[in-house]
């Protein structure tokens, strides 16, 4: 008798859907926590405290969530003030090379001392700065920003953390998926046998439609990576772990730019005819039309990198302010619709985690396409 595997589906996607939400509670006394601590430091510096009510707390919480930071901190025990979690890598260059343990900084709220210099972590953007052996970080009274020295930050933080384990696990699972068709005649075994339908996918629905079966091959390895490599990041991002790597500008930003690297690159004599001498168009059109047209060219992986990080990094906000409703309301109704819509969001965030990996791999392949498509214009021949 064949048992049906929805019920555990369900219960899995059930289990996924709950993880933000248990980041959330776990974590909510330790922004608590935290932000008392802050307070205090600014009395004894001399600052005005922060406030401390609810909402501040909520605020302060997901804030640093968004943030990237020099350590994984699971949860934190409010008696005794401890912190679970583990630290990572400090790596500066500030005169010199600087690798020391993120657990002097304790969890930035002590100074840090390397080589007769000081450093300090600044809670507003999680950066390092050089300051004295007090920590006092100064800020410009126009613009806000700090005046102290940041030193160039090679850190291993948990973005990076977050990249590696990605890699890793990709590595891992396409090694052994490629292992199983060699050795079983072409069919897949293992845990690579779950992604085998979405390489296909990837190849039949995305790759061969938009770039055509004669160029589609050289791009089939990028299409994957690319894919996998946002999904498993955004997937990463619902844990309790607290990663928000798509969410970050500057990791979109540089996904976009190898989009943008290899279509120019490979674009071939009538990608650049378009742009520069467009067929087909009266001529003094041309002229205005090809300014526009190479806008385009910088435009097209400006949207890759403002769509995948504005809807991963909204998504954060929304569901974590969704939770932390739970805690302002402080009742069985208000809580309860509260975790109701939270729960229902969370799976929602996990549709848009493999929504947004495909839309960023099906505007690639298209880009990818339109460089080696190949025209023949009869009608310019008429002109």
């Amino acid at each position: 008798m064949v048992i049906s595997n929805k019920p555990l589906r369900f219960i899995l996607v059930a289990l996924v859907a709950c993880l933000p939400m248990l980041s959330f509670a776990n974590a909510e006394n330790e922004a608590a926590h935290t932000q008392t601590e802050t307070a205090h430091e600014a009395v004894a510096a001399g600052h005005h405290a922060e406030p401390t009510d609810v909402k501040s707390k909520i605020k302060a919480f997901i804030g640093h969530h968004v943030l990237d930071s020099h350590d994984f901190t699971l949860t934190q025990d409010d008696e005794t003030g401890k912190y679970y979690g583990f630290p990572l890598p400090v790596i500066i260059w500030d005169n010199g090379l600087h690798i020391f343990s993120s657990a002097k900084f304790n969890h930035g709220h002590t100074v840090a001392e390397s080589k007769g210099n000081y450093y300090a972590i600044n809670h507003h953007d999680g950066k390092i700065y050089r300051t004295d052996a007090s920590g006092e970080i100064t800020e410009d009274e126009k613009s806000g920003h700090p005046t102290n020295v940041r030193p160039l930050d090679f850190s291993i933080t948990k973005t990076v953390v977050s990249i590696f384990a990605a890699a890793l696990l990709m590595f891992w699972l396409f090694s052994s998926l490629a292992k199983s068709y060699a050795k079983n005649g072409g069919i897949a075994s293992g845990a690579g046998r779950i992604f085998e339908p979405l390489v296909v996918y990837i190849r039949d629905e995305v790759a061969i439609p938009n770039i055509g079966e004669k160029h589609y091959r050289k791009y089939m390895s990028y299409l994957l990576t690319i894919f996998f490599f946002v999904l498993f990041l955004n997937i990463f991002g619902l844990t309790p772990l607290g990663i928000n790597a798509t969410g970050n500008l500057t990791i979109t930003f540089s996904l976009a730019i190898l989009t943008f690297l290899i279509t120019n690159l490979t674009a071939n004599k009538n990608y650049w005819g378009h742009i520069f001498w467009m067929p087909g168009v009266p001529k003094p059109m041309r002229i205005i039309l090809a300014p526009i047209e190479l806008l385009g060219v910088f435009i097209k992986p400006f949207s890759l990198m403002i769509r995948l990080y504005a809807n991963i990094f909204a998504g954060h906000i929304v569901l974590m302010s969704i939770i932390g409703l739970m805690f302002i309301f402080k009742s069985w109704i208000g809580s309860s619709l509260s975790f109701g819509l939270s729960f229902v969001l969370s799976i929602l965030e996990i549709l848009v985690a493999f929504l947004q990996a495909y839309i960023f791999t099906m505007l690639s392949a298209l880009y990818f396409g339109s460089a080696v498509e190949e025209h023949h214009h009869e009608e310019e021949a008429h002109h």
